[in-house]
């Protein structure tokens, strides 16, 4: 039996959220389900060239659609965590100082503003 898809609804609320891993600058978009749960994500690097925002893009697809069937936002954070290849380094972010990589970031990100238990 496939598993159910949750998509969003065609208008949903979001939030985006500007960061730095050292020299690279980017924005993270979440979109929102009625209940306030993340249903999707989205990563734009300014000034990148197109295999970094491609692989972004890519891991935002599988993310995104790991979430809407059913995968935990805590079960995320464990497999994208500590996940490490450049640009790493030190953020602008006081709550998340250093990040290993963007996926790392934003799996950081996501347990803060999103996880049910936080750590």
């Amino acid at each position: 039996m496939p598993a159910l898809r949750a998509s969003l609804p065609v208008t949903r609320e979001s939030i985006t959220h500007k960061f730095s891993i050292g020299n690279h600058e980017g924005y993270l978009t979440i979109g929102l389900y009625a209940d306030g749960r993340p249903g999707e994500i989205f990563i734009k690097m300014s000034k990148e060239g197109s295999t970094m925002n491609g692989m972004c893009q890519a891991f935002c697809r599988a993310f995104s659609l790991a979430i809407q069937h059913g995968l935990s936002i805590e079960e995320c954070v464990a497999r994208f965590k500590g996940m490490r290849f450049e640009p790493m380094g030190y953020t602008n972010n006081p709550e998340i100082p250093e990040a290993q990589s963007v996926v790392d970031y934003v799996a950081k990100f996501l347990e803060l503003h999103f996880a049910a238990v936080r750590r």
